[in-house]
């Protein structure tokens, strides 16, 4: 009965002989010690203590508990398994009736939890001291009930000069200035502190060198667990170089008060909470109209029109202002007479030292003005860039007539003088044959004369045709494509029927296109005849299609001629250029020269894919009806 009593606590209990040798434990003794019954019994105490071997520790405890009756000890222990742990050990002594020791009884139990506590206790009282003793800022001291000093930190010291042999056991009333005293100053903060918890306030306070100094002071009753007073804690800052501060913001404060009533150029005021006007300025009186009397207590949106006042513009500025801490923009504004003026505003959001909105700040200046000479700056600006572009496109065709100046110059010189010598020095044979009496190969030389004078008509005939390009007045008609069509195989119906080539026009559909007739008949036919000229294949064939894009329309003629060399694309387009003799194929080499000046005219683009013995494909654009573009 006793046994499982003994099982059910939560301590270990143990029975010992006069020698210490262990005779009984209950079952909660593993859970303390980690070691059965069967491990413990006939083994003596000591083999339960940290070190086994102290066998000497254990005989002097066994010894004083025999003789005193008992002994308490706390000790760090070892489990079986090797785990430290606190254990708190009563050892009873055991006697008989005629009072010799027969034994002892041992209570052991696991403090750990609550000894690990203890130590963290001291551990962070230990660092508090440390932390408050090294204070430097701040005078922290502890006073018992009647104000008498019992602690003191370095901070104390450095506040107030006092070391800590000369200021404990001094009442804490020597800080007060003479007036405090004789006010009993210093008393009745005690009574506060004791009656509400704690007495705060800033104030004059002595240092130890007599001198005055401005300080914050925060004195707190201190009760233990049962409600009672033990004692105060006194934490003092020095805050003279903050009072210095203050007094030196409110200088400031002043002067920029001034500053700001005397600023004309800017309307500058500021608002509550809720928007109505509080302060104004000489800026805002003559900006705005208002005298300072007529103005303050207004709301402000006194100076927003009325469609602004009917979408709740003002109090959306407001919101913004205390969302994101300002507000800016520019717009119209009233004067006291209605008058409008552009302004810039900018409104922000004003705080005390708390975080509580108190305000708003607003500045606002007058912009009609500058927005005027800006805009007449913009509008002279948009003439000069106007002037400039009609200059740069003036200086493009002078530079573009100027290149083809020099190619004229360039034709004159060698392509037309190719047929002029050709008719001179036959004109000169016959001129020798003719003193030499031989008659017989005159025909021939005239022949070839004529030839020649021929060539060099449809040298300058093509020429004339490249320049009246050029010149020649035309307008953008909307016309149709397959219209344009039919009248370029018309005027070349003996040629495509001699020639025997299939074309095929692969668009079911019309396109309109914005050009000049005379000259987009000219530019198919060019085309239609170049690709005629170069087709060998026996059966010669010409595709003709387009698609719109973006506003214009791509064309293409496609043939199965003897085609390019990729080094040759680049020049088809040149004035007199041939890329084969006149014998092979005849021709004056200016078709595509014309039908390159024809599509620059109607502000296109034309360009050339080919690949030799396979054929070419022209190429070109041409803006749409719909389209917006303007060509000139």
């Amino acid at each position: 009965m006793h046994h499982t009593l003994l099982d059910n606590l939560c301590s270990a209990v143990l029975m010992l002989d006069a020698d210490g040798i262990i005779t009984y434990c209950n079952r909660t003794t593993q859970n303390v010690t980690g070691f059965d019954e069967a491990e413990l019994l006939g083994k003596p105490f000591h083999f339960l203590s940290s070190d086994p071997s102290d066998s000497i520790k254990t005989l002097y405890n066994l010894t004083i508990a025999a003789r005193q009756g008992q002994i308490n000890l706390a000790e760090l222990r070892q489990k079986k398994n090797g785990e430290e742990y606190w254990a708190e050990i009563t050892l009873s002594g055991v006697h008989d009736a005629s009072g010799n020791s027969t034994g002892f009884t041992c209570l052991i139990t696991d403090i750990t939890d609550r000894k690990q506590n203890e130590i963290r206790l001291r551990e962070t009282e230990e660092m508090y001291r440390l932390l408050v003793d090294g204070m430097q800022d701040y005078s922290i001291f502890m006073l018992d009930p009647t104000g008498h000093i019992l602690t003191w930190n370095e901070g104390g010291q450095q506040l107030v000069g006092y070391l800590t042999g000369e200021i404990i056991g001094k009442h804490f009333s020597i800080f007060h200035t003479s007036d405090d005293l004789a006010a009993n100053k210093p008393e009745k903060e005690l009574q506060i502190a004791r009656a509400v918890g704690k007495y705060q306030e800033e104030g004059w306070r002595v240092k130890k060198n007599g001198s005055p100094f401005w300080a914050s002071v925060v004195l707190t009753a201190l009760y233990n667990e049962n409600n009672t007073l033990i004692g105060f804690s006194k934490i003092t800052k020095d805050l003279s170089e903050r009072k210095k501060e203050e007094a030196l913001l409110r200088q400031s404060e002043e002067r920029y008060r001034l500053l700001v009533e005397q600023v004309t150029d800017y309307a500058i005021f500021m608002m509550d909470e809720k928007g109505r006007i509080v302060s104004w300025n000489e800026g805002a009186n003559k900006i705005k109209g208002y005298t300072a009397k007529e103005i303050i207590g207004k709301y402000f949106s006194i100076f927003y029109p009325q469609e602004d006042i009917i979408n709740g513009k003002p109090a959306n500025e407001l919101r913004i202002a205390r969302s994101v801490g300002k507000y800016e923009e520019e717009g119209w504004r009233l004067r006291k007479d209605g008058s409008r003026f552009w302004a810039n505003v900018v409104i922000t959001a004003v705080y005390n030292q708390e975080g509580v909105l108190v305000g708003f700040s607003k500045v606002t200046r007058d912009l009609t003005e500058r927005k005027r000479a800006e805009q007449t700056a913009r509008e002279n600006a948009s003439k000069y860039q106007a002037i400039a572009r009609k200059m740069e496109v003036i200086n493009q065709e002078l530079s573009k007539a100027n290149q083809e100046l020099e190619q004229f110059t360039s034709i004159v010189s060698h392509d037309l003088q190719e047929p002029l010598r050709t008719v001179k020095s036959f004109l000169h044979l016959m001129d020798i044959k003719i003193d030499q009496g031989q008659t017989t190969e005159l025909k021939q030389y005239v022949t070839k004369s004529i030839l020649g004078s021929n060539r060099m008509k449809e040298l300058i005939e093509n020429l004339m045709n490249y320049a009246q390009v050029s010149k020649s007045q035309w307008k953008a008609d909307d016309l149709s494509f397959r219209e344009l069509l039919e009248q370029a195989f018309q005027n070349l119906r003996a040629a495509i029927d001699a020639s025997g080539t299939s074309i095929v026009i692969e668009n079911e559909s019309d396109v309109i296109v914005k050009g000049d007739r005379v000259q987009l008949v000219q530019l198919i036919q060019n085309l239609l005849s170049n690709a005629m000229k170069f087709t060998v294949s026996e059966q010669p064939g010409i595709s003709i299609g387009w698609q719109q894009e973006d506003g214009y329309v791509r064309f293409w003629f496609t043939d199965n001629g003897i085609g390019m060399q990729p080094d040759e694309v680049s020049k088809v387009f040149e004035v007199f250029k041939r890329l084969h003799s006149a014998r092979t194929f005849p021709g004056t080499g200016m078709g595509l020269a014309i039908c390159k000046k024809v599509i620059e005219r109607h502000h296109g683009k034309i360009w050339v894919e080919s690949e030799p013995g396979i054929g070419s494909t022209f190429h070109f654009t041409l803006w749409e009806e719909t389209s917006k573009q303007l060509v000139q």
